[in-house]
């Protein structure tokens, strides 16, 4: 294991020796950004068809008496809004990473 003056030294002789990672050597920020946001987007909508069937399958499931449908309905309301809230979360935190990247 090494020290940690050891390992101080090794990252200022990599530095000083002007050995540094290629930060343009990967492209195509922008298309990414495009591909996740369409695929978020198709996660978005499918969340929303979800919750709109699920209510309406609670409503007339409680409504006539049949309870099994009702949890399972209501179960897939909880489950669309959680994926509706972390695509939501998803979006924020690739666009704080593509902001990120290119200061690094």
């Amino acid at each position: 294991m090494t020290t940690p003056t050891a390992l101080h030294s090794l990252v200022y002789t990599v530095i000083a020796a002007g050995v540094y990672p290629n930060f343009n050597g990967v492209g195509g920020a922008g298309q990414l950004k495009t591909v996740i946001g369409a695929l978020m987007t198709i996660v978005l909508i499918v969340a929303v068809l979800m919750i709109v069937v699920c209510a309406a399958t609670w409503a007339v499931a409680s409504s006539h008496g049949n309870y099994s449908a009702a949890m399972k309905a209501r179960t897939g309301l909880l489950v669309a809004i959680g994926a509706a809230a972390l695509d939501g979360a998803a979006i924020a935190w690739l666009n704080f990473l593509l902001g990120i990247g290119p200061t690094l």
